[in-house]
């Protein structure tokens, strides 16, 4: 548990801001590619407590491809429920090419559509600029929208819609593990 935040269960005290409730968005493949970028493995508890800065974290999801086969990643997720976060996962698709990809964008952003009726800050984990639109979207509806992302991998148009913009490289010693 993050120093001063409460388990999102416990009741609000009557003096404090509702609207400091915020709801985590993690697209599992952008960071992880930003982690190896920057050479350093993610402590995934360090990253709530250091997103949330003290506010109290309604919800934090985390999106990724998943291999059933592979018990470690298995494992990893397992984790990843058990310490707070909502899993969602898609098999991944084998391309031609070898490569794998499981495209879970529209996963992302119902359920960041959905949970902007329960909050007034969101941030998103991700670089990816085919999520502006639904930021935009968002923001409209009167959701803060945080951004954090590597720079050198995050789009324009993402940043130029969000209320705040956080470089992941500023905050790798906070979330090291």
């Amino acid at each position: 548990m993050c120093k001063g935040s409460r388990p999102a269960t416990e009741p609000l005290p009557a003096d404090e801001d509702p609207y400091q409730q915020v709801v985590i968005f993690v697209d599992g493949a952008n960071l992880f590619y930003a982690a190896l970028h920057l050479n350093i493995e993610i402590d995934y508890v360090k990253l709530l407590c250091k997103l949330t800065r003290g506010r109290r974290l309604l919800r934090a999801y985390f999106y990724t491809g998943v291999d059933r086969t592979n018990d470690k990643q298995q494992g990893f997720l397992l984790w990843m429920r058990r310490n707070g976060y909502r899993v969602v996962s898609k098999e991944l698709i084998q391309h031609i090419d070898g490569s794998q990809k499981a495209n879970l964008d529209i996963e992302l952003v119902v359920d960041m559509m959905q949970m902007s009726n329960y909050c007034k800050t969101m941030v998103l984990l991700s670089g990816d600029g085919d999520l502006t639109y639904a930021v935009n979207a968002i923001a409209y509806k009167g959701v803060q929208v945080e951004v954090v992302s590597l720079y050198s991998m995050v789009s324009d148009s993402l940043i130029s819609v969000a209320d705040r913009y956080i470089d992941l490289a500023t905050i790798q010693e906070d979330i090291r593990l």
